[in-house]
């Protein structure tokens, strides 16, 4: 199992961007799916996550600005993060509860990471 994230990059403070992740491999369920980030110098923290029902929860930096979705028909998960600020700069990591064809029991995978800046 793979997970692939997209969509990173350099925006100014006010800006949006949208993340994607797709899941692949051998995939036989996703529980569920989620984003975490590292801003420099700090912890990862949980950005939010959609459990395979639809239901959300969002870390506090999150609330009010950030909006995870998932397609659970293409194994992907998406964050649309709207008037970003500096203190967003992060690498941001997608994550996933999955159950593959080949174990019986799901574990979670996570991305490599993509860079956000948030900078004039």
């Amino acid at each position: 199992v793979q997970l692939q994230a997209f969509g990173g990059g350099l925006v100014q403070p006010g800006g949006s961007l949208r993340l994607s992740c797709a899941a692949s491999g051998s995939i036989f369920a996703i529980n569920v799916m989620g984003w975490y980030r590292r801003p420099p110098g700090e912890q990862r923290e949980l950005v939010a996550y959609i459990t395979s029902g639809g239901s959300t929860n969002y870390g506090d930096s999150a609330k009010g600005r950030f909006t995870i979705s998932r397609d659970n028909a293409k194994n992907s998960v998406y964050l649309q993060m709207n008037n970003l600020k500096p203190e967003d700069t992060a690498v941001y990591y997608c994550t996933a509860d999955v159950r593959s064809t080949l174990v019986d029991h799901f574990q979670y995978y996570w991305g490599k990471g993509t860079q956000v800046t948030v900078s004039s």
